[in-house]
């Protein structure tokens, strides 16, 4: 069962995101609310997929990716950003984002993303 970081600054999305995976089958292996707690909680439980929002305090998705691929070159991070964030997004997946998701979160998006990073 493939196990999932899901990490954001919002409770309501971490809530959200997790929901859904769980509703598809995945496990949650724990949550960040930061970059910072991202690249400890990764080093820590090693999973197999992350969920990164972009626009977080003390350390930002995009800083935490590069931290991440430092400790793992094959991590799976798929960024989750607001519309308004695109060249945010190209920078993401030029850094090694393996994909990306636009908030609102669709459920059958977040799966379909997750499917094709488990693969």
């Amino acid at each position: 069962m493939m196990k999932i970081l899901v990490v954001d600054d919002a409770a309501f999305m971490r809530e959200f995101i997790s929901a859904n995976i769980l509703k598809a089958g995945f496990e949650v292996a724990g949550y960040a609310c930061d970059g910072k707690e991202a690249v400890e909680k990764y080093a820590e439980l090693r999973p197999d997929i992350v969920t990164m929002d972009i626009n977080m305090p003390r350390m930002d998705g995009i800083q935490a990716l590069a931290e991440i691929l430092k400790l793992d070159a094959d991590a799976k991070i798929i960024m989750i950003s607001d519309i308004g964030q695109h060249s945010k997004i190209i920078e993401a997946i030029k850094k090694g984002a393996l994909d990306f998701i636009v908030k609102p979160v669709h459920p059958q998006k977040l799966i379909q993303a997750l499917e094709k990073a488990g693969n």
